[in-house]
């Protein structure tokens, strides 16, 4: 089922390799600011309900 690259195949793998860590990277730092900005919103909600 694997297509024969033929003198390709270390270029086509390793830019399917570079694709795949970019993407778990944008993921992982997608997820890291989501964090931040729900504690900073949480943050902001809690002194909100302080000041009233």
């Amino acid at each position: 089922m694997i297509p024969e690259l033929g003198k390709y195949t270390v270029t086509v793998l390793s830019a399917y390799g570079v694709s795949v860590a970019l993407l778990l990277l944008l993921i992982a730092v997608s997820v890291w600011r989501a964090k931040q900005v729900r504690a900073q919103l949480n943050r902001v909600e809690e002194r909100i309900k302080q000041d009233g």
